[in-house]
């Protein structure tokens, strides 16, 4: 709607233009321009008949051709189809555009599917989400997802938040420096209860150019983060557990999902 609105404008300018030109001139370009902007202004109409729908039924997108489709979030692929879950035993098709809210779900089925108490899942880092590992562990299924690594300090040369070593037992953290980041409040944030850690000592430290920009570094701890933590521990015990993944499913998979 904003490029309709620019080239309705953009068109309205060259009509001022135009009448400044020859009679002739000016009849013809100032035809083809209000054609231009007959045509714009339908499309507008249409548009916004979409965004009253999108209003309506609270969706994000809407698709023309297959009402259930949806863009999908594989970069560079521009596919609005459907997402195939699949894990060996059990399938699902969804239309939503990314796996992280798919993993418990699949794991629960597969294990119905085979029948047992018990189960061991591997996924990509496609599927990692706290709160899906969480119910993963609370419904017994065991289950190995690589992180999903993003940071920004690590990328502008600071000190990531891996360089920062908690402390169950005293519930805080130690940075590089050797100082103490103690809890200092914890608030809930898209239903997530998360903690905040800080030192005092930032502004003083020698460190603090290869830490943060800001006054002092502060450390979020999500409240079941030693979940995260022993899944973590167990996939560097296991580090063949995800290379065999990778040869042995990774392929089929992905390519009956294509």
């Amino acid at each position: 709607m904003e490029e309709i609105e620019a080239n309705i404008g953009r068109y309205l300018a060259e009509l001022n233009t135009a009448d400044r030109q020859e009679p002739a001139v000016k009849q013809a370009r100032s035809a083809r321009l209000n054609d231009n902007i007959s045509a714009m202004k339908l499309q507008m109409v249409a548009l916004k008949e979409i965004e009253a729908e999108l209003e309506k039924t609270g969706e994000t997108q809407i698709s023309l051709t297959d009402p259930d489709a949806r863009s999908m979030m594989t970069p560079g692929s521009g596919i609005v189809g459907y997402n195939v879950q699949t894990a060996v035993v059990e399938h699902e098709v969804a239309n939503i555009g990314n796996d992280s809210d798919q993993l418990s779900g699949m794991a629960k089925k597969a294990r119905t599917a085979i029948g047992t108490e018990s189960l061991s899942a591997m996924t990509d880092c496609g599927y990692f989400k706290g709160k899906e590992i969480l119910a993963y562990k609370q419904a017994g299924i065991a289950v190995l997802v690589p992180a999903t690594t993003t940071s920004n300090a690590k990328v502008d040369g600071r000190f990531d938040k891996a360089d920062f070593v908690y402390d169950r037992e005293k519930n805080e953290y130690r940075c590089p420096a050797g100082q103490a980041l103690m809890w200092r409040f914890g608030g809930v944030e898209k239903g997530m209860t998360l903690n905040r850690y800080w030192s005092s000592n930032c502004k003083t430290c020698p460190l603090k150019a290869r830490c943060t920009p800001s006054q002092q570094r502060r450390v979020t701890r999500w409240e079941h983060q030693d979940v995260l933590d022993d899944m973590q521990e167990q996939l560097e015990r296991s580090p063949e557990a995800m290379r065999i993944r990778r040869c042995s499913v990774e392929h089929p998979f992905g390519t009956i999902k294509s």
